[in-house]
């Protein structure tokens, strides 16, 4: 009877030691500064935080947070996809 957890903690152990991390980076979406591969440059010091705010697909706001790199050019380090709510 003590075999069976046994047997089971034994192969949730094995399947979370297979498990690796990795960590997804941001990609531009449509309507995003650097959708498509574009290069765009800022005339900001670089570390300057640059918001973007755009409507998506089916009307989803969504907020992005770019950083200026040494070479001036822009690297997308935050987003975030919500409802766009509409106030009368």
């Amino acid at each position: 009877m003590r075999i069976i957890p046994m047997i089971a903690s034994a192969t949730v152990a094995i399947a979370l030691a297979a498990c690796t991390t990795s960590t997804v980076e941001n990609q531009p979406l449509p309507g995003s500064l650097t959708y498509g591969g574009r290069v765009v440059h800022s005339r900001y010091r670089p570390g300057t935080v640059i918001k973007n705010t755009f409507l998506g697909k089916f009307g989803y706001r969504i907020n992005e947070r770019y950083v200026v790199l040494p070479d001036g050019t822009l690297k997308l380090t935050y987003q975030n996809l919500g409802k766009d709510y509409y106030i009368e």
